[in-house]
């Protein structure tokens, strides 16, 4: 019975090896046909071909104790980035991480890389939206990322991301593994145009390797949305909070070959169980956040993206 029971197990777990390993390979095949794709598919890019944005914005974060006197902790930093488009889709972009305020101990008190990532758009007929990145991302990882999105009519699309990820910190010294993390997520946006109400619920493999879902309600108002989400993991369990996100002034800006400005947006986020590892995903784009999406607003014109631009052009840039 046990050489049987053996037999079985061992059966399975080739089974499972092998499919992680066509996992891979199709995915980065696919990722090589986005990065290598013909320019026919190029998406129109919001920063203008040519140009750099240098831009500086806030990380704020806290939690509560009540131990030893202490209240809470806070850590701020600062996070200047820089994005350059590169033409026909590619897009690079970069961002530190400069501590201002640490209670949070050693880990968190260096200057270090946050994010560095290259990436190139597509689209195909207003319908079909594809992203791949490569490079540093958020939450300390490394690798490929896809994200795509198909728009079925003016109310409903769907999206899906995968990636192939590995650790990297650079917070106490170079520590790195190899990129053998799979995270895949499957999700559904509803948008109500007449309320600029969005609606969006997505589910798969996160980041720590948990599976959970997660449904977001969102209301767009002129520079900022206001939203509510509930969640559940297999190994965090329930959780419910708000998030809000505002568009950082001024709204009328100048253009030139290289811009300076502040991060486009400020994003909080509350959770009422404050679990840092259930439901996570890391972020590509310095300045990534739900208002906004994954895509450039000119290609992709649907939810919040048809409604009145956050920043306009004001004339008297210099080339």
């Amino acid at each position: 019975m046990t050489s049987i029971n053996n037999k079985t197990i061992t059966s399975v777990y080739e089974k499972m090896k092998a499919y992680e390993r066509i996992s891979k390979k199709l995915f980065i095949l696919l990722f090589m046909l986005v990065f290598y794709g013909y320019s026919s598919i190029i998406a129109q890019p919001s920063i203008p071909a040519g140009q750099v944005d240098i831009f500086v914005g806030a990380d704020f974060n806290y939690r509560d104790l009540f131990h030893n006197g202490k209240i809470y902790e806070i850590l701020l930093n600062l996070t200047p980035g820089v994005k350059w488009n590169m033409g026909k889709g590619w897009q690079a972009a970069a961002q530190a991480l400069v501590p201002v305020y640490n209670d949070y101990g050693d880990r968190y008190k260096k200057v270090r890389l946050n994010m560095a990532v290259l990436s190139k758009e597509a689209h195909w007929r207003s319908r079909w939206f594809l992203k791949a990145s490569g490079g540093l991302f958020g939450r300390e990882r490394y690798g490929l990322d896809l994200k795509g999105m198909y728009v079925v009519n003016r109310w409903l699309a769907l999206e899906v991301q995968a990636g192939l990820t590995g650790y990297c910190s650079m917070a106490v010294d170079w520590e790195a593994s190899t990129p053998k993390r799979i995270t895949a997520l499957l999700g559904t946006d509803v948008y109500l145009n007449k309320w600029n109400t969005q609606f969006r619920a997505r589910g798969g493999r996160f980041l720590y390797e948990d599976y959970g879902a997660i449904v977001e309600a969102m209301r767009h108002f002129n520079h900022c949305t206001v939203g509510l989400y509930g969640e559940y993991s297999n190994e965090g369990g329930k959780n419910a909070g708000f998030k809000v996100v505002m568009m950082i002034p001024p709204y009328k800006r100048k253009r030139r070959t290289v811009n300076f400005r502040p991060a486009s947006n400020f994003r909080l986020t509350y959770s009422m169980e404050g679990d840092a590892y259930a439901n996570k995903m890391y972020t590509t784009d310095p300045e990534e956040n739900e208002r906004e999406g994954w895509f450039d607003r000119n290609a992709l014109q649907w939810g919040s993206n048809t409604m009145k631009p956050d920043f306009s052009e004001k004339e008297g840039g210099r080339k």
